[in-house]
């Protein structure tokens, strides 16, 4: 395949990492497997457009883009929209989407993994026509990358330390708000402190990440309205990895669902893959099963058929 590489030097790992020298390692493995490959080094401000230009090409397959989970969500995106096949460096502080597609988190042995891989077709979803990998969430996430965001910090570590100040910040001042949902016609209306509508149900881990993207559902669970003490359970929960086991939460799988705010206020957030945005009063969610194409790991898709089959037998 002929492919690009667009690598942001601002994100996460990479700021640590000497990017001439990784450049030219990446063209060597994916030159050696085969592919026609040319990496490029960009800023955190630059890889968008560039990544946009490149796939808007008709000469390239695809577009390896290595990053944060911004920079991965927005290579998403623009891969989904233009058809062509994506691959993903993971060189972020969580990499949800990376840890979805079972991609060696190391930047280096991910390198392998993927020029030598192959690709599959994943699930992703939209939100009034705005696609995301990973979850749209109100409430309880979007008061915290609120609170998060007004802390400075300049590392990794630093934005793991404004988090945990901003979720501590959260469970003093949880919100409460009124939601109307319609899931598969059935529609009713509740008041709530969380929404959150993920790419695929979340798997039974800390970081909530899905453990299968080819399920063909979202992911929909909902909070009710919590007190201090609630909040702080349910983050114990959630750090468990046993959310699902709290009285508060409920969860549905359904390939679409509607979102009415009767009583939106003025300047409500939601958070779409990190990424904090004004609240809309009506939100349509949908999935997309198998419209984004994606490098990953050899057998790594034989390796999910087989960890389905032994849960559902469970």
């Amino acid at each position: 395949m002929k492919l690009v590489g667009f690598f942001n030097r601002d994100g996460g790992t990479f700021r640590t990492t000497d990017m001439d020298v990784y450049e030219r390692r990446a063209e060597a493995i994916f030159r050696g497997a085969g592919h026609d490959f040319e990496a490029i080094v960009f800023s955190g401000k630059e890889i968008v457009p560039a990544m946009e230009r490149a796939a808007r090409r008709d000469d390239i397959d695809g577009i390896v883009a290595g990053g944060g989970d911004g920079t991965i969500a927005a290579a998403a995106s623009i891969a989904w929209k233009n058809g062509v096949v994506l691959g993903v460096i993971p060189a972020g502080t969580m990499n949800l989407f990376a840890r979805s597609l079972r991609v060696p988190l190391d930047i280096w042995d991910a390198l392998d993994a993927l020029a030598f891989g192959e690709v599959d077709n994943v699930d992703i979803a939209s939100a009034n026509g705005k696609p995301f990998i990973h979850q749209f969430s109100a409430g309880l996430h979007a008061r915290m990358v609120r609170y998060r965001n007004a802390y400075t910090y300049r590392s990794r570590f630093g934005k793991m330390r404004a988090s945990t100040r901003a979720a501590l910040g959260v469970v003093f001042n949880p919100p409460e708000f009124e939601v109307e949902f319609d899931v598969a016609g059935v529609r009713e209306r509740r008041h709530v402190s969380a929404i959150s509508v993920s790419n695929n149900p979340f798997g039974e881990n800390a970081l909530l990440y899905a453990d299968d993207l080819r399920g063909g559902e979202l992911g929909f669970y909902t909070a009710k309205p919590l007190r201090p003490f609630g909040v702080a359970l349910l983050a114990i929960d959630m750090l468990r990895g046993k959310f699902r086991e709290n009285a508060d939460v409920m969860e549905l799988h359904t390939p679409e669902v509607n979102l009415h705010f009767p009583a939106l206020r003025a300047k409500a957030n939601c958070v779409m893959d990190g990424e904090l945005l004004p609240l809309e009063r009506d939100v349509s969610l949908k999935l997309h099963a198998g419209e984004l194409k994606v490098l990953v790991r050899r057998g790594v898709a034989e390796e999910v058929d087989q960890d389905r089959r032994r849960s559902s037998a469970t």
